[in-house]
């Protein structure tokens, strides 16, 4: 079971680039699951899906056998969601552009986003850097939204 949350299920093991089928499976999933709630929580959601996902992510390490294995990507669900935080409105305007500044956020890892693996063990490194990238993606969406 704990296994399957950190791939979330298949979309984990889809072929090549795992972390954007994720990416994408999250933000397909926010208008329904997470942009509707309240803001209070949305937050709670974010911590629990951080600290559920560090421990399934680390028993996945564990069951695999290797340091932050690909097909873990239940730290792209909490990123791409972190990248929505201050959504209110679901447009596929804002959708793409949040999924889109995620990944490059996510791929590119500027500081301190890369050296933030190294910050905590295990689970929690593979969930912290997705989540800093989602604060960047998510703070350069909002300044988007409101300059449009």
């Amino acid at each position: 079971m704990w296994i399957k949350l950190a791939t979330l299920g298949p979309i984990g093991h889809l072929p090549k680039a795992p972390g954007t089928w994720g990416s994408l499976a999250a933000t397909l999933l926010a208008p329904f699951t997470f942009i509707p709630l309240s803001f209070p929580l949305k937050i709670l959601v974010l911590v629990i899906i951080f600290f559920l996902g560090a421990y399934s992510a680390s028993l996945a390490e564990k069951s695999y056998n290797y340091k932050d294995p690909g097909c873990v990507i239940i730290d792209e669900l909490l990123g791409q969601w972190v990248t929505f935080l201050t959504l209110t409105q679901r447009t596929w305007f804002t959708l793409l552009v949040g999924f889109f500044l995620f990944r490059a956020f996510d791929i590119l890892k500027p500081f301190p986003i890369r050296k933030s693996e190294q910050w905590l063990k295990n689970g929690f490194g593979i969930m912290i850097d997705d989540l800093l990238a989602g604060i960047y993606a998510g703070l350069c969406l909002f300044i988007i939204i409101r300059i449009t």
